[in-house]
């Protein structure tokens, strides 16, 4: 790749240093113009004005060590959590950790440092023991026991050859006498040997181990302590599955489009991976490319910091350094791409580190909190494993937020990651109940009537902005889009995610689990029903909200005088208190208008929008249905809901979107009976519907809220494939229907519906009457 040089950049910050939390960091020293730093140009950031060379570098000796003051409060906020740690002082000589202080590149083993005794084991110096402590002290395993005592000392791995092939090209780079080399190679080779062993890992090039151990062969560590460190580093700050498409670099994308979504659509273009080019840089936590100088100083930063994912944040400002350069070239190949952002590194120098700490708070301090909390298995022991449902971040379409995540983030008051939560469910579900500050967008919109969607989102953007001007509680620069949390509900909620990823919008992500799990979250936290605290979180714009039920199915009839955390109370407050104006904009905006606009283009490609859901039909018959098997139709307490079975919307795309005049239907001369109704879903959700029956099918019509007269096809089911019909005494009148194949072998279940019907008893009698007629009609 051409290297463009003479080329600065101001600032890498892509707001105002005024926007930085300061909850628990001290804001970042905005950066100054100043020398060319990596690269040759581009810069992290500004050095002090003052002309006066930094101070010497310099080993810990016994007459010139820190004071034991010093000492203390240093050992003291290595244990803090990473919200109690603060801004380090990069104008201090590195050496604050011990992994700063030993030997410099270029250096050679000094004999005052490094002697052998009488029993063929290191004699350290005053320097190599100070910052033997030092080390210990930094990755807290001062004390630690010999782990290596009980191991034979075997090395019979079946890659044992790779592994001295690459301990002996280490040794060889390094300058070391040669009678301290071979007890140096056995020392590195055992560390690998044993940690693969006890581990059950196979060793590969790849891994970057032997990257990994270059910082700390410096300090001159006996065997044991050359372990432990070892085994700390790897157990504490390297993430599980760093490897080739692993999880690890998964998650790094997402980060990159978070913040950088222009560039991370450029490497997508480019089909260019995390992996390909940050594999060693996260897996030797950059001492792969940088100078032993520069990989100590980001060590003690790191390690400082006291968490591990803070190493995303370096690896993300690393990058975008780059991206200037990255998208200028477009005509360079992908190999020459990666091949350039993986040597970006190497171009770090000492007094770029501090800029480059500074920026990795500013993004830190803009990311959601979910990042860490949602991935927090990625570090260390083993035993906490990964979730299956939650293993395959390769699919995520953008950062998920946890539901707590936003109803707490946006009560902050001050510059903290703030949402402005977009409902994307269809209208009739957000007038039936919503988060309080939720704007919604029907995501039907965007292909059903493109130039309404256009001037949805307009009028997104500009209540956005409005309520971040105004202080709102409900104005975030954070974009969380939320669907029902239904994956075939959701799937044009992805086309407006995409949409506005393409879009290049940043911090844009999704809430996981959707409306589901944000009622679960307030059931869990003991908000009761809408007639209780329940309505402070959820809002109805229908004018009423009997349709939101608790998540549970109970009618929400539950006292007011129930207690409630006090999360809750404080966001009740705020609720009432903050920003009527803007709230009553956003309102106003719920109603999409049918202004007629300029028609939307758009150039994704859009899935299908064919059936995504099998219907059942008669062709689905295996043998006699309801022949030879137990009676299906039944008034009784036999069953709960089978909520595990199958999702209750068994309608197609097709079906839903089609928009149908109630009385013109129920007028049809095939329609045998008309039952008014309300479907109830999953969720505790209940729509005005109408049940049609005609001599073979079964019809749901949802009234359309908006519109008077009109309804949706929700669904259109065969009446021979209705296998079973169940009710509670306790609930007569809610009535479950269950759709698939029946057989002497058992039932398989399709589909489930269930509706709540006035005199359900004349209604039951009256499908069950014409499914026997349609099935004696089949068999005759």
């Amino acid at each position: 790749m051409k290297t463009l040089t003479g080329r600065q950049k101001e600032t890498l910050l892509p707001h105002k240093a005024s926007n930085w939390d300061g909850s628990h960091r001290a804001p970042p020293t905005p950066p100054r113009p100043r020398h060319r730093g990596i690269l040759g140009h581009v810069v992290f950031g500004g050095a002090a004005a003052s002309t006066k060379s930094p101070p010497p570098r310099r080993c810990l000796s016994a007459s010139g060590r820190r004071d034991a003051a010093f000492l203390q409060s240093l050992a003291t906020s290595l244990f803090l959590p990473v919200w109690g740690s603060s801004v380090l002082d990069f104008r201090r000589p590195f050496t604050t950790l011990g992994l700063g202080v030993g030997l410099s590149a270029g250096s050679t083993f000094r004999q005052s440092d490094v002697d052998v005794n009488s029993n063929g084991g290191r004699r350290r110096g005053p320097a190599a023991a100070n910052v033997e402590r030092r080390q210990l002290i930094a990755l807290n395993v001062a004390g630690k026991g010999d782990s290596l005592a009980s191991w034979d000392g075997v090395l019979d791995l079946p890659e044992q050859n790779t592994i001295h092939k690459d301990c002996l090209q280490f040794i060889d780079q390094l300058s070391v006498p040669e009678e301290k080399a071979t007890e140096l190679l056995l020392d590195i080779e055992s560390v690998i040997t044993f940690y693969c062993k006890s581990r059950n890992i196979k060793y590969s090039t790849s891994l970057s181990w032997i990257h990994l151990l270059k910082p700390l062969v410096h300090l001159q560590l006996p065997r044991s302590d050359l372990y432990n460190c070892f085994y700390a580093i790897m157990n504490k700050y390297i993430p599980r599955d760093c490897s080739q498409k692993g999880r690890p670099f998964h998650l790094f994308r997402l980060l990159i489009q978070y913040h950088e979504p222009e560039l991370c659509s450029y490497l997508d273009t480019k089909k260019i991976t995390p992996d390909s080019y940050a594999l060693n840089w996260l897996g030797s936590l950059f001492a792969c490319y940088c100078s032993i100088e520069v990989t100590q100083a980001i060590w003690d930063g790191y390690l400082q910091q006291a968490d591990p994912f803070f190493i995303y944040f370096l690896m993300l400002i690393i990058l975008v350094n780059a991206k200037e350069v990255i998208l200028t070239q477009e005509s360079d190949s992908k190999e020459e791409v990666i091949q350039f952002l993986q040597n970006t590194p190497s171009s770090l120098n000492i007094e770029d580190i501090e800029d480059l700490f500074s920026l990795a708070q500013y993004y830190c301090s803009k990311t959601p909190a979910s990042f860490r909390k949602d991935n927090h298995h990625l570090f260390g022991s083993t035993l906490l494993g990964i979730k299956d449902d939650d293993a395959d971040l390769s699919q995520a379409l953008c950062l998920a937020i946890s539901v707590s995540e936003i109803l707490q983030a946006n009560q902050l008051q001050g510059e903290g990651v703030r949402f402005f939560v977009v409902d994307c469910r269809p209208a009739e579900q957000y007038n039936a109940g919503h988060l309080a500050t939720a704007f919604h967008l029907d995501s039907d919109l965007m292909l059903q009537n493109p130039s309404e969607f256009a001037q949805s989102v307009k009028s997104l953007l500009e209540a956005q902005k409005q309520s971040i001007e105004s202080g709102s509680i409900a104005g975030g620069e954070h974009l969380c889009f939320m669907g029902s949390g239904r994956e075939e509900e959701d799937m044009y909620m992805n086309m407006v995610l995409a949409h506005f990823l393409q879009k290049n919008k940043e911090y844009v992500s999704i809430a996981s689990g959707g409306f589901m799990a944000l009622q679960q979250h307030l059931a869990d936290i003991n908000v009761d029903g809408p007639e209780n605290g329940y309505g402070h979180w959820i809002a109805s714009t229908s004018g009423s909200r009997s349709s939101i039920n608790s998540v549970d199915g109970e009618s929400p009839n539950g006292s007011n005088d129930r207690g409630m955390k006090s999360l809750v109370n404080k966001m009740t407050v705020a609720l009432k208190t903050k920003s009527v104006n803007v709230k009553e904009k956003v309102i106003s905006f719920i109603e999409n208008t049918s202004t007629p606009v300029d028609r939307m283009s758009f150039n994704l490609p859009w899935p299908d929008r064919s059936c995504t859901e099998r219907h059942v039909s008669s062709s689905d018959r295996v043998g006699k249905p309801y022949r030879g098997v137990k009676p299906v139709f039944s008034i009784g307490d036999e069953e709960e809901y089978d909520t595990d079975e199958i999702d209750s919307s068994s309608m197609s795309d097709d079906d839903r979107k089609e928009v149908v005049n109630i009385q013109t239907w129920i007028n049809k001369p095939d329609v045998k009976h008309h039952f008014p109704c309300k479907e109830v879903k999953e969720s505790g959700h209940m729509f005005p519907s109408h049940l049609l029956v005609t001599a073979t099918h079964m019809y749901c019509l949802r009234e359309i809220v908006s519109r008077k007269g009109l309804a949706y096809i929700q669904s259109r089911q065969a009446l021979n494939s209705v296998v079973k019909i169940t009710s509670k005494k306790k609930h007569p009148e809610l009535i479950t229907f269950k759709y698939g194949n029946s057989s002497a072998s058992g039932i398989e279940i399709l589909a489930i519906e269930r509706y709540l019907i006035p005199n359900a008893g004349d209604a039951t009698k009256a499908i069950k009457q014409q499914i026997m007629k349609v099935l004696d009609a089949l068999e005759s």
